[in-house]
């Protein structure tokens, strides 16, 4: 059983190397051919930065592990609020009463709340996944305006760049990049995926659980050593935007274009335990969000370890 756990690692590894990889060719081909960096912010990264939880999620549909699939994302939002917050804050005081997410923050209980009310129909259909794809387009419709209303105030058209950006990177390397990307992102999601399906069935643990807990936290990573290099750096304020605005994504825009790929049948365990958490978790943050609370070192244990028991509990 060494092998499995070695090539489900493995295929994680490739799936971050292959998503960033994409990001930075994406980003920088459209900035050569001109287009808007502040529409490559809104658009290409967000997709970019998402793409190893949607290439798991279809991998997972087209295996019939649905169970992972829906796993994924229903995990990856309650990891990226307990885990994704709760770890930096130990290490450091993260100011998030200097961050204005009101607005996000509502969109993302509002998704919330549609993609727990298409779960009680029992399965997400194509016509789930439209509904949740224009829920997403109208968020990135309003921040497109927002922060074209922004940059009219600011003048500064360097603050738009994402940092992968290089506006004088080759062509070749941008090639290179686009290459290893869509080369690397569906061979580490089929690893990752049918490993996870190898390990689940050798423990007797369901796919459902292997998707809450391994998928789920696998995907995370990424923003989990975001924020904890942010905290040490004691630039942490951010970071409650950046956790809301991928689980908006995570929740409108993966399931939705998921769903184009076979259809993907609710586990009753979903509806009755796990969507609640993730709901839960994401009502936590009212008073961060709200009251101007800063994330305490106290808050950070308190996080992680309802992160830890809620990871017991699914295991068991």
């Amino acid at each position: 059983m060494i092998m499995p756990w070695i090539l489900t690692a493995l295929g994680l590894v490739i799936l971050l190397l292959a998503g960033d990889a994409l990001v930075r060719g994406a980003v920088n081909l459209s900035l050569r051919l001109g287009i808007p960096a502040l529409i490559v912010s809104l658009t290409i990264v967000a997709f970019g930065t998402s793409a190893p939880e949607l290439l798991i999620s279809i991998s997972a549909i087209r295996d019939n592990l649905p169970g992972i699939a829906l796993g994924n994302v229903v995990g990856s939002n309650t990891a990226n609020v307990l885990m994704v917050l709760g770890i930096p804050a130990i290490l450091a005081r993260m100011h998030t009463s200097e961050c204005d997410t009101r607005k996000t923050y509502v969109f993302m209980l509002m998704g919330t709340v549609l993609f727990i009310g298409l779960a009680f129909f029992g399965t997400f259909t194509v016509w789930s996944g439209l509904i949740l794809l224009v829920g997403i387009a109208l968020v990135l419709f309003d921040q497109f305006r927002d922060a074209r209303a922004h940059r009219r105030a600011c003048k500064d058209d360097e603050d738009d760049l994402p940092e992968e950006a290089d506006p004088n990177m080759p062509y070749w390397r941008i090639c290179l990049y686009l290459a290893l990307g869509l080369i690397g992102l569906p061979l580490g999601a089929n690893l990752l995926v049918e490993n996870a399906s190898v390990i689940a069935r050798a423990y007797g643990v369901s796919e459902t659980a292997i998707g809450l807990t391994l998928v789920a936290i696998g995907t995370s990573l990424p923003e989990l050593a975001t924020t904890v290099m942010a905290a040490l750096r004691r630039q942490a304020d951010v970071a409650l935007g950046n956790v809301i605005g991928s689980n908006v994504f995570n929740l409108l825009a993966i399931i939705g274009i998921a769903t184009f790929f076979g259809r993907i049948p609710v586990d009753p365990e979903f509806l009755y335990f796990d969507l609640w958490v993730m709901l839960g978790a994401s009502l936590v943050l009212i008073p961060f969000v709200f009251f101007g609370r800063d994330l305490t070192r106290r808050w950070g244990v308190v996080l992680t370890g309802l992160y830890a028991a809620y990871l017991v509990i699914v295991l068991t």
